[in-house]
Formats: C-alpha cells, structure tokens, sequence
C-alpha cells in the first residue's frame, strides 16, 4: 500500500513537472494556431512583460517640447532656433560616467585585448594632459584625477566623442553578459580573450559559445539559445541624441499643471524652476548655487567662509541639484557630448520638413551587416565583434525614406547651386563636429541653459567635457499602461462564438 502511493505520488510529480516545462502560449488571434507546441509547428509567443532599466538608467517618459533657446541668445549665435519636437520614450544615466566606471572599462581592455590587439587598450586611455594650462598649476590634477580614488565618483574627462561612444558599446556587452550569467545561462568567465571575448550581436548569431552553465528554456519548454526574440537581452547604451539630451535636461515635468491636462505652466531656462540658479526655498538650502560653474571672472566656488558650489573643477557626480527626472548635473559640472553632428542651422534647415519633427538627429550614418555567399555573416573581427560595412548608395536608388549612407551633411545649406557655407573648407565646422550641451565647471551661466549649444571635434578632448549614456526604450511609453502605448480603454465585451476551445 505504501508503494503504491509512493508510485502514484511519484507519477504525479512527474507527470506536473512535464506539463510545467510547457508552457501555455495561447493562440494566435491570426490563425488559429497553437503558440509554442511543436505539434501545431512550434512557433513561439514570448511571455516578454516590460523592458528591465539597465544599471543606472532613469526612464524618461517621451513627449513634445520646444527645443532650443529659452532665453536671451546673448552671444547672437542664432544656432538654437526654437522648433517644436517629439521625443520618444528612453532611458537616461542618472549621472555623468565617472573615473570609476571608465577605469573598469579600460582594466577590461587591457586584460582582453593585450595579446592580441594591445593598441585598443592605449588609444581608450583619457588624455590626462588636458588639464595642463600655459599659466596655472593643475599638475597635480594630470597625475591624480583619473586614477587617484578620492576622484572614483567624478566625471571623467579627457575623453573623445569617439572614445565615448567605443565605451558604449564595451558597457553594453558587458551587461547583457550578466544577464545572462544571472540567468544561469553562462558561466563568469575572466579568461575570456581577443575574438573570444563576449559581445551581444555575436552571441545572437551564433559566434560566440562562452562558458555554459545550462541552456535557455524557450516558451515552448525546449532548451536552445537565448535569442533577441526573448526579450531579455538589453537594446545598446549609447550616447543621447541632442534632442533627447534637452528633453531630458529640461525635465518640464515638474513644471507640468496639476490637473493632469497637457499644460505645462512655465518655460523653464533651466533643469530648474525659476530663472536663478540659486535655490529659493526658505529652509536651510536657501541661497546655495544649484549647478557647478564659474559665476564671475576668478570665481570658480566662491569665497572660503562661505563656498557657493563647493568645487573649483568638477564635483562629484550625484553632487548639485537633480532635476525632476531624477538626473543629476545635467547643467554645470562637466559638458557632456551627444551624438548630433553640429550645424548651426540645422533647425531651420529642417524646419519645413514634417517627417523630422519626431526624435530629430543629424548624424545618420547606415551600416549593414557584412555576410557571405550563403547569407551568414562573415567571421568576427580580432575583438569579438561582426563585421560592419557602410551601405552602398548605389543599392538605395529604389528607395523612397532615404538615398544615401552618409547623411551627416543633410540639408545643411551647403547646396552648391545656391548659398555655400563650405563646411570643412572655410569653417571650423565639418562632418567630425559633435555637439556638446550643458555647461560646465568651467563655463559662465549662460551655457547652462539646456537649449544652448557648442561644438568640439569628435577626436579631441577637454577638461570640461564627459558624458552620460543613454538606451532607447522599447514598446510603450508607460510601463504601468497595461497595454503599453496607446489609451486603454475598457472594450465592450462582445459575445463572439469560436470554432475551437
């Protein structure tokens, strides 16, 4: 009698674990069809639920604003128009990237690539001798502040726009890689080097193995590889648009009317409410300066019984003000780059055009995937990664949304046949020119202001210059709307006989 309900007990058990590794998909309100039954052809419905915010990321809830000035254009630069956007929904760093972080990147460099590509380690290093100046003494900052660990949680400097951006792509690998490991799928593996080291794109396309702890279970309860369909791995870490950066930095939220319409009751100048940046509330903050930046000629924090900002050169990155998303020093501290290349007429060049008025950007720049003749990609390259190439124009002829690769120069008034600004020719300004928002330590409060923009050399570097990344955010804008985008209103429900249970 004991065995048998032992038996039966045991059969049951079984019997569950079997029907648990499969899971109910549902069917597909197309067909018919069973999702995720081998029988009925096996094709899969993810139980995706929302996009996990990567480590330090903020989700900035999309919308339209004015970008551009917001106050006097005191310089007469006349290069930030007002125009009205619409920014999609994405994620933001809640701070700059700091000494810290962009240290473990370059240990990673070194210790994957020393043996095989040793240059990638040296040409990511940040330019230490950007603080040196003709009449000051800031050697004490070349030898101290990236490596020095009372700097751990300060900006990093001396960093190139490319050099930024190479950092993306290093950040977004290594936490798809955790991911994975603590998903179980992989194992650590810190011996892991040059075209083996892991990388996200390689890895859905079958070009990377790793150390495997176990296989991903599917929604159909077979054992496979994860795939981009799964919906766990993360979208890239990049840099912000130009037009998210504002957004982001304006943050008019807070400056949203209360009774949920679509009003915003005051323009702001800056990340803050009011026209000073001094903070007003009567408590014992009152007066304090709410950005890092230089208020007067000599006056980089004031006088020492009484500093303002408390930093002569950049401050900590959670130091100062955050603005009502939740982002720290999006003005002052340090000036950060964005992706945009720089015109200076690039809003009213494109202000005519309807279809540039959603997530605006100058520095498209398409690339396809290199593959062989079977239509694989080729072999990844001595770092681990696939193989790019910049589309073929010639290929784009048929094409109605765009006709070239190379579309950093786009309606930018330099058409020969009318007026020509000779950008590249008799200007500083060409296709290697980044924007650069925000302010910094460095910078009067003019600058501050989020709408104002500069430009600096996408291979050069600056002591007042860093940066933040940023991710897009896929699907819907508000992750508490059970549909994802759209307004959810309750349907009718409707009697609806169907041919099948």
């Amino acid at each position: 009698m004991k065995f048998r309900k032992l038996f039966y007990l045991v059969l049951s058990v079984g019997l569950f674990s079997m029907m648990s590794c499969k899971k109910d998909q549902g069917r597909s309100d197309a067909t018919g069809w069973k999702y995720g039954d081998q029988e009925w052809g096996g094709f899969e419905k993810s139980d995706f639920q929302d996009q996990l915010a990567g480590p330090n990321l903020v989700l900035i809830p999309g919308g339209t604003f004015s970008m551009g000035q917001t106050a006097e254009d005191v310089t007469y630069e006349w290069d930030n128009v007002p125009r009205r956007v619409t920014v999609s929904s994405f994620y933001m760093d809640e701070t700059e990237v700091a000494n810290i972080h962009y240290r473990e990147y370059t240990y990673d460099l070194r210790r994957f690539y020393r043996e095989t590509v040793p240059d990638v380690y040296f040409k990511a290093l940040p330019d230490t001798l950007v603080w040196r100046e003709e009449l000051a003494f800031n050697e004490p900052l070349v030898e101290t502040y990236f490596r020095f660990p009372a700097f751990d949680d300060y900006p990093v400097v001396g960093v190139s726009w490319k050099q930024a951006t190479d950092y993306c792509v290093w950040r977004s690998n290594k936490v798809n890689e955790m991911i994975l490991i603590e998903k179980g799928i992989l194992n650590p593996n810190p011996e892991q080097k040059g075209s083996d080291v892991f990388d996200t794109k390689a890895y859905l396309a079958n070009q990377y193995e790793g150390s495997v702890r176990k296989q991903y279970e599917g929604a159909d309860g077979q054992e496979r590889k994860v795939r981009f369909e799964d919906g766990i791995l993360l979208p890239d870490y990049r840099l912000p648009t130009e037009a998210e950066w504002e957004y982001a930095a304006l943050a008019l939220q807070g400056n949203a009317a209360d009774n949920g319409d679509e009003l915003i009751t005051d323009r702001r100048i800056y990340p803050w409410a009011g026209n000073t940046a001094r903070y007003k509330v009567r408590d014992k903050y009152q007066g304090q300066m709410l950005a890092n930046f230089k208020r007067g000629r000599g006056d980089y924090m004031g006088v020492s019984a009484n500093l303002n900002d408390q930093a002569s050169v950049p401050g900590h990155i959670r130091s100062s003000y955050p603005n009502d998303f939740g982002l720290y020093n999006m003005s002052g501290n340090v000036n950060e780059w964005v992706m945009d290349v720089y015109r200076p007429l690039t809003a009213q060049d494109v202000s005519d055009v309807e279809n540039h008025d959603l997530n605006p950007f100058r520095g498209n720049v398409f690339k396809e995937l290199i593959k062989d003749e079977d239509g694989r990609p080729v072999p990844k390259d001595s770092m681990g990664r696939l193989q790019y190439r910049m589309v073929d124009d010639s290929t784009l002829t048929e094409r109605r949304n765009y006709r070239h690769a190379d579309l950093r120069n786009y309606l930018d008034g330099d058409d020969p046949e009318t007026v020509s600004y000779q950008y590249g020719v008799s200007s500083l300004i060409n296709d290697e020119s980044r924007v650069i928002k925000g302010g910094s330590w460095s910078d009067r409060l003019m600058w501050l202001q989020p709408g104002a923009r500069r430009f600096f050399p996408e291979d050069a570097s600056s002591s007042n210059i860093g940066f933040r990344c940023a991710m897009i955010r896929i699907g819907g804008v508000n992750p508490d709307n059970p549909l994802g985008s759209g307004n959810p209103f309750k349907a009718r429900k409707k009697k609806v006989k169907r041919r099948y249970n």
